[in-house]
């Protein structure tokens, strides 16, 4: 099956917005009528145009509502679309990230071809002009997304803006070039992640994410091992492959070992993503009902997948490890059943009371084999629980951690994304709900704190690094409509990469910034 995501252009000039020729110039106004200097200029230009329009209420007040103008006087753009900026004093990041995206919807299914963009000349509290300009360019480029869904032959003819152009509020410095590089790269990252997401689990199972990693490693030239089977039982992974032996797909568990920084460089980050390709339950076998979604359960296979691209892309000098247990949890004859013993590759042993209390089992094998990279720190990717969704809903991903200080980073990466994470408790006292009368532990802690329960379970196979986990069982897709895979936590996940690349000093609340170009190679 033949899968691609559409493809966005993204420049940066400093024209002046009256000047440039463009099937689209995107103009933001404010919800009191006030507005920014590009369209100050055009509105000076067309003798009070858009005050005009303004006046009359044809634009929604909201962050994000749009309105398109036709043969505006006194521009050199075929179209006008205004974007209301929500209002003055509540122009902070939140409004500032849904004017782009309510101008990329519009950009993404309208008639022309190009289009310039002014939003990024606006301040934006505690905000730099690098940061402005990253999140617009991840923006514009994620919302040209499309997936190219097997159908009957018809009329393919692809409607949007394929090139846009960022206009800068003075001088194109490197810092900005390279801030609008770093954003397409997040945004190709988040394609990668949302095509594998969203392709059917007959097509990507394990055998595809293994070959999925080894054509990134030959284009982007870093190392790729794949572990069958008989591999991963020489080194005792007796708990990810109870998962996946109910299945006639073949485990897989995949190792990618990016060495941007060298061979002598620091101490790796370790990426662990859940890869689950379809998850049945089991022989503990789901309810019918949206079943369909559960080709989703190797979403945190697909995010570390979209962030090896980006920093591939951008060429971050630094060591990164992705390691991906690639299974499929199938009810079957040969299928593990309730109250079966495995033993994992720590050793300890798993007492299995619920075979959809899967996921946990392959991550655990897989933080366990980290061990051997000597990490830095190791994040584990997962759509673990339906009570993190429960707990957080569609916005927020869970965080748990041991480590105070690789929260609080990974926290305001998120924040500074908008790809947002919220730190959720894991204290010693809800081990106690994980035991059992037959082995070490159980792999079910019962439906109290579900999410946390599976966290502490992850905890007793991370004790020798520091490790986080990201729960992101209600972030990772959307049902309905606009069904499909979100690309999260892609953009949380390139914001901490490059920030360690970057050497940033981590602090609440402090404006984003961005090395040279030179330093940044």
């Amino acid at each position: 099956m033949k899968h691609k995501s559409n493809s966005m252009e993204i420049t940066l000039d400093s024209a002046s917005p009256d000047k440039v020729q463009t099937g689209v110039l995107v103009l933001g106004a404010y919800a009191d009528g006030t507005l920014p200097a590009s369209s100050k200029k055009i509105d000076e230009a067309s003798k009070g145009k858009l005050s005009a329009v303004l006046k009359r209420g044809d634009l929604n007040e909201k962050a994000g509502a749009t309105l398109m103008l036709f043969d505006v006087p006194g521009t050199e753009a075929e179209r006008v679309l205004l974007v209301s900026l929500g209002k003055p004093q509540e122009f902070k990041d939140k409004a500032f990230r849904d004017a782009l995206t309510g101008a990329a919807k519009v950009l993404t299914d309208g008639a022309a071809k190009e289009a310039v963009v002014t939003l990024t000349d606006m301040e934006v509290p505690g905000r730099s002009e690098e940061w402005r300009l990253q999140q617009a360019s991840r923006l514009l480029a994620d919302g040209s997304y499309r997936f190219d869904a097997p159908r009957a032959k018809g009329d393919k003819k692809e409607r949007g803006a394929r090139k846009v152009t960022l206009l800068a509020s003075g001088k194109v410095s490197d810092n900005a070039k390279l801030a609008v590089q770093r954003g397409q790269a997040i945004a190709e990252g988040m394609a990668l992640a949302k095509d594998l997401g969203n392709l059917p689990g007959n097509v990507c199972n394990p055998a595809y994410l293994a070959e999925t990693a080894r054509t990134l490693g030959k284009e982007f030239n870093f190392n790729v091992h794949v572990l069958e089977r008989e591999d991963m039982k020489k080194l005792g992974m007796g708990a990810a492959l109870s998962v996946g032996q109910g299945s006639a797909q073949p485990c897989k568990f995949i190792i990618m070992n990016y060495k941007g920084g060298g061979e002598s460089a620091a101490k790796p980050i370790v990426l662990v993503g859940k890869g689950v390709t379809f998850d049945s339950g089991g022989i503990s076998l789901k309810p019918g009902a949206n079943m369909d979604e559960m080709k989703y359960d190797m979403c945190g296979a697909a995010s570390v997948f979209g962030a090896m691209k980006t920093i591939a892309r951008l060429g971050l000098p630094m060591n990164v490890v992705g390691v991906v247990p690639a299974v499929e949890n199938m009810p079957s004859g040969n299928a593990t059943r309730p109250g079966d013993v495995v033993t994992s590759m720590s050793g300890q042993t798993i007492e299995i009371l619920n075979t959809d209390a899967e996921g946990r089992l392959a991550l655990a094998d897989a933080l366990t084999y980290s061990e051997r990279f000597e990490p830095e720190c190791v994040i584990d990717i997962a759509t673990l629980t339906g009570a993190c969704v429960i707990a957080l809903g569609s916005v927020t991903s869970g965080l748990f951690s041991t480590d105070d200080e690789l929260a609080e980073q990974l926290l305001e990466a998120g924040n500074d994304s908008g790809d947002l994470a919220w730190r959720l408790p894991m204290f010693d006292e809800y081990q106690d709900l994980l035991k059992s009368n037959f082995a070490d532990m159980s792999n079910l802690g019962g439906r109290p704190a579900g999410s946390i329960t599976a966290a502490c379970f992850l905890k007793r196979f991370a004790n020798n690094f520091k490790w986080a986990h990201f729960d992101i069982a209600g972030t990772n897709a959307v049902s309905g409509d606009a069904k499909g895979a979100t690309g999260r936590p892609v953009p949380l996940l390139a914001e901490f990469l490059i920030g360690r690349a970057d050497g940033r000093t981590w602090g609440a609340g402090q404006a984003k910034t961005v090395r040279s170009a030179a330093a940044a190679r």
